[in-house]
């Protein structure tokens, strides 16, 4: 059975705007779309289906799961709530406040892979894609949840779900966490003028990150790799990995966990 607004009573609480359709091509285009109305659809808006076809990934790649078997939402960051200091941080944000969301309701080993995916030991259950709208007024944050998911649906070996580790979703529960999460996170930076460390909110990102303390390979978006040792979060959102005794800054690539 579809999902409604009506399935969405918790979250309706901590959303001003929230959208379900039936389907889709892909959340985040509709609601980049749609975020140039601002009165309609202010800041914290949501839209979501258990029926995307189109969606993407990093790097642009296709995304596409059976109806009913996962969760695609998106939500709509007005730039104004976010300081200009933290946007670097949006990603991470999302990867927290759904890696918290999720491990409400698994109650086991449940990550952040830098630097939004989210693991159920080294499977993934969740993606998340921030883009920016074209007048750069708006932020919006894309996820989809593996829900229903079973193994001869998963895409991939590496895929996991909420039905795959033996539990219901409770799709109100995830999204109402979720978004009031990123709430809060978002209300943090501005008491703390943008300042992720003053804020707490790297301390609290590395505390569920299973990235850091691992050997990577970072894949770079030219083609290029190299492979080392994850060792922290910078002030910026960056993942700071030693390679061949050599301190470097990742702010986008692939990073893909070898041991």
């Amino acid at each position: 059975m579809a999902i409604s607004a009506t399935d969405f009573l918790l979250t309706a609480a901590h959303t001003p705007h929230i959208a379900v359709v039936e389907s889709t091509g892909s959340t985040n285009a509709d609601l980049l779309a749609h975020s140039a109305d601002a009165s309609a659809w202010p800041h914290l808006s949501i839209l979501l289906t258990d029926d995307q076809r189109a969606g993407r990934g990093r790097l642009d790649r296709s995304w596409q799961a059976p109806a009913g078997t996962s969760l695609a939402l998106s939500v709509l960051l007005r730039a104004a709530e976010v300081p200009p200091a933290a946007r670097s941080w949006v990603p991470l944000i999302a990867g927290l406040a759904m890696t918290e969301s999720i491990a409400a309701q698994l109650g086991t080993a449940v990550s952040a892979k830098w630097p939004n995916d989210v693991l159920v030991g080294d499977k993934k259950i969740c993606g998340i894609l921030a883009e920016m709208s074209p007048n750069a007024g708006a932020i919006v944050v894309g996820s989809g949840v593996n829900t229903a998911m079973t193994e001869e649906q998963a895409p991939v070996e590496t895929a996991t779900s909420f039905a795959m580790q033996g539990k219901p979703a409770h799709l109100d529960l995830l999204v109402s966490h979720y978004i009031g999460r990123i709430a809060a996170e978002l209300q943090a930076l501005r008491d703390h003028d943008g300042d992720a460390v003053a804020s707490g909110l790297r301390d609290r990102f590395v505390a569920v990150c299973s990235t850091i303390g691992k050997v990577v390979t970072i894949h770079l978006p030219g083609g290029d790799k190299y492979t080392g040792d994850a060792t922290g979060i910078d002030d910026d959102g960056r993942l700071q990995v030693v390679a061949d005794g050599e301190l470097r800054i990742v702010s986008a690539g692939d990073v893909v966990h070898v041991r």
